[in-house]
């Protein structure tokens, strides 16, 4: 009998040196980051990968809830190590790109609820607020 997507192992990940130099590389910084400035930074610091690996490293990070993601203005994907082991969502400064964690319990609920009323299952969903943080309108005046 095959088994459900649920009961499968995850698959095997290869500790290689690309995805070990990436790993810490993002333990490195706070913020959220593109894949060209990591695939640079990495460069920068001696290390031998492409982009195009750079890429599968974070796409396969992403998929094992190592790293989270979000979109800048522009609809570039930005990435940062996980550091949080349960569902959330960002603030996000469109001026400095500073990002706050916040959850929202109530509406956890409530996308669930919408989703089952509609019929949809395995449902997901991302919240991202982006403003100009204080310290940012300060400097702003």
């Amino acid at each position: 009998m095959p088994q459900s997507p649920d009961q499968r192992k995850p698959p095997e990940v290869r500790n290689t040196k690309q995805r070990r130099a990436l790993t810490a590389t993002l333990e490195t910084l706070e913020d959220f980051t593109s894949a060209q400035d990591l695939h640079q930074l990495m460069i920068s610091r001696g290390q031998s990968v492409s982009l195009a690996t750079t890429y599968r490293l974070l796409q396969s990070m992403l998929d094992l809830g190592q790293v989270e993601t979000l979109k800048n203005e522009a609809g570039e994907a930005l990435y940062r190590r996980c550091e949080s082991d349960h569902h959330h969502h960002h603030l996000v400064c469109r001026s400095c790109g500073a990002t706050k964690v916040f959850e929202v319990p109530a509406f956890e609920q409530e996308a669930l609820a919408i989703a089952a009323r509609h019929g949809y299952g395995q449902v997901e969903h991302q919240i991202e607020i982006s403003g100009i943080c204080a310290n940012c309108a300060a400097a702003q005046g």
